[in-house]
């Protein structure tokens, strides 16, 4: 599941305010670029090529973004029969996706509604990243400058830029 890509940054950003871990990785790597390709590399994603300096709130999310969407496209390619489902699609129209995915997953689709059912339970509710928790955070702001910055580097990832459609190859759709 992906998601539009600006809204995901800001949920990135959010997360991290309750992750002390994850918010102390992002504070280092405003120091040095260096830290994105140990985190990345301790994860078994090659680093190298997401080696940039966190140098505003908003990119770490960007970089989530643009590593799970090459994962995702490279598994696709080597033919692998994978789809990606998009966030806004299933809230916009959740009977009809949950429909889509049951068909896809060759499940029985008379368990739509059951599943839209529980979309309205939060799954992290007894967590710090309880919706409750997570929403009380303000987002970042979007200068110009940032979404300059950030475009630059969706670009350079291939990814659809900010404001633009942002469907993957390979996307469910009802």
């Amino acid at each position: 599941m992906y998601r539009d890509v600006e809204k995901t940054a800001k949920s990135v950003y959010r997360c991290s305010l309750v992750l002390p871990s994850v918010h102390l990785v992002f504070k280092l790597g405003k120091l040095s670029s260096y830290m994105t390709k140990i985190m990345l590399d301790s994860m078994g994603i090659n680093g190298v090529d997401y080696c940039v300096r966190l140098d505003n709130d908003l990119v770490p999310g960007i970089l989530l973004s643009a590593v799970t969407t090459a994962i995702y496209l490279d598994t696709r390619r080597r033919g692998f029969d994978i789809r990606a489902l998009r966030y806004e699609d299933l809230v916009a129209c959740p009977l009809d996706m949950c429909r889509v995915v049951l068909e896809f997953c060759r499940l029985p689709v008379s368990l739509a509604e059951l599943a839209v059912k529980a979309f309205e339970i939060d799954s992290q509710r007894n967590s710090v990243l309880a919706k409750s928790v997570i929403s009380s955070f303000k987002e970042p702001q979007m200068t110009p400058q940032m979404k300059a910055k950030l475009n630059e580097l969706l670009k350079k990832y291939g990814m659809p830029l900010i404001g633009e459609p942002d469907i993957i190859e390979g996307t469910l759709t009802v």
